[in-house]
């Protein structure tokens, strides 16, 4: 079952784009390949390990996939990061997923922000997302009380 964003860019979008921008393959018009989600937690702490896994579990419950781990590259010694610690976790959509989120994220959460005025410039595609609460069926007795959860 494709999602109904997909179906509106493939009915409506790429036709629009095809006529406007005078391009001559459906292959040129620009589409969105993945999204990747991903959350930080802090470095230091008495329970590193419990935070990470609740991280682990928001995003889970969030995108409907298992997150893989980050591990540090290197060691920073002003922040007491060693090298292959794990400090956060990441989840890449893509196909069908992908679409179902970004539908998700704009029908439902997006709407919840208060002052929202939209992010999307074509300036940067990369931006911050900082409250998982306001997506569907995330209810307040899933935050954990860590540090701030992000997407980028």
């Amino acid at each position: 079952m494709q999602a109904e964003l997909y179906k509106e860019y493939k009915d409506r979008v790429v036709p629009a784009l095809r006529e406007k921008l005078g391009y001559k393959n459906m292959f040129q018009v620009p589409k969105v390949d993945k999204v990747v989600v991903n959350t930080c937690i802090p470095a230091q702490g008495s329970d590193v390990k419990q935070t990470l896994e609740d991280a682990k579990k928001e995003l889970a419950l969030i995108t409907g996939q298992k997150p893989a781990e980050t591990r540090s590259k290197k060691s920073i010694s002003n922040f007491k990061l060693r090298k292959g610690q794990a400090i956060g976790a990441k989840v890449t959509l893509r196909g069908d997923r992908m679409y179902e989120f970004l539908e998700r994220l704009i029908k439902m959460a997006l709407p919840r922000i208060r002052d929202f005025r939209g992010r999307f410039s074509s300036a940067s595609s990369k931006w911050r997302y900082r409250e998982f609460a306001t997506f569907a069926g995330f209810r307040q007795r899933h935050l954990t009380g860590r540090a701030i959860t992000r997407l980028a």
